[in-house]
C-alpha cells in the first residue's frame, strides 16, 4: 500500500516514505528524512531534517523530530536523529539531532516517550524504554534497555541509567544510576534493587539474590565503593546481570548516588 499523505502536509522532495505510511493534517517532513513501512506522523508533526523513523513507528501531535541541537559547539554539520521499529512518541516531544561528538541522537525499538518529554542532542536511547511525561534529558545522556524514567525527571548532562532501573517521578538525575536499582529524589537517592520490575520481566530467583547481594555491598555496608565492588567481585557468582551492574559502576565518571 503506498503512502496516505494529507493533502494539506508538506513533504520535501528528498524525503523517502515507506509502504503504509501515513502523514496527517499540516504535518513536515523535512529533507533527508526516511520513514519505515507502517509509521504514522499525526497532525502537525514536523521531521524538520535528517530523520530516520524505523517500521511502524508512532508520531504523535505536534511532536519536533530532528532539530538543531541546542549547543554552542554546533557549526550546522550533518547530524541525526534514528528512532528504532515500533517506537511511540507522544504529543509535543522534542528530539533534538546529534552533534559531532556522536553524530546521531538514538532512541532503541519499542520505546515510549510520553507527551512533552525532551532528548537534547546525542542522547542514545535504549530498546524498551520507558520515559514519562514531561522528563527532560540534557545532551549526552546514555539510558539502557528496558530503564522507566517517570514524569517530571531532570536528567544532567552526560548522566547514565543502567538497565531495568527505575526512577521516580520527580526526581533530579546528576548522577548515574546503576542497572537493575530503583532510585528517587532531589538529589537522587538509591533505594534497594528493583526487584517487583525484575521478576515481572522474568529474571531469574538466583540472578536477582546475587544482585541484592551485589547491592548490599556496594551501598549497604561499611565499605567504601571500591571496596564494596572488589568484595563482591571476590564472593559472588560472576553472572553477566551482576558483572554489568559491578562494570557500570566501576566505569562511572560522574559517581553514583547513594
Amino acid at each position: 500500500m503506498t503512502a496516505r499523505i494529507h493533502p494539506t502536509a508538506l513533504v520535501d522532495a528528498s524525503a523517502q516514505l515507506g509502504e503504509d505510511v501515513e502523514v496527517g493534517p499540516w504535518a513536515i517532513i523535512g529533507p533527508q528524512c526516511t520513514i519505515g513501512n507502517g509509521t504514522h506522523v499525526a497532525a502537525r508533526a514536523t521531521l524538520e531534517r535528517n530523520v530516520r523513523l524505523g517500521e511502524r513507528v508512532q508520531i504523535g501531535i505536534g511532536a519536533i523530530l530532528g532539530g538543531d541541537p541546542q549547543d554552542l559547539k554546533y557549526r550546522g554539520e550533518e547530524t541525526w536523529v534514528d528512532i528504532g521499529d515500533e517506537t511511540s512518541v507522544r504529543e509535543y516531544a522534542t528530539i533534538n539531532r546529534g552533534t559531532a561528538h556522536s553524530v546521531t541522537t538514538s532512541v532503541g525499538r519499542n520505546c515510549f516517550l510520553m507527551s512533552y518529554v525532551h532528548l537534547a542532542h546525542d542522547c542514545h536511547i535504549g530498546d524498551n524504554v520507558i520515559i514519562s511525561n514531561g522528563t527532560q534529558l540534557a545532551g549526552h545522556v546514555t539510558v539502557e534497555d528496558k530503564a522507566t524514567i517517570s514524569g517530571l525527571c531532570a536528567v544532567h548532562q552526560f548522566s547514565r541509567i543502567g538497565r531495568h532501573a527505575f526512577i521516580g517521578g520527580c526526581s533530579r538525575v546528576a548522577q548515574d544510576v546503576p542497572p537493575f536499582v530503583r532510585a528517587v529524589g532531589n538529589p537522587i537517592k538509591l533505594f534497594g534493587l528493583n526487584s517487583v520490575g525484575l521478576r515481572r520481566t522474568g529474571f531469574d530467583e538466583d540472578v536477582v539474590r546475587e544482585l541484592k547481594r551485589a547491592y548490599r555491598f556496594c551501598f549497604r555496608s561499611d565499605l567504601n565503593l571500591g571496596q564494596g565492588v572488589e568484595k563482591a567481585r571476590a564472593e559472588l557468582s560472576m553472572l553477566p546481570d551482576v558483572q554489568h551492574f559491578l562494570d557500570f559502576i566501576e566505569a562511572s565518571q560522574r559517581g553514583v548516588g547513594f
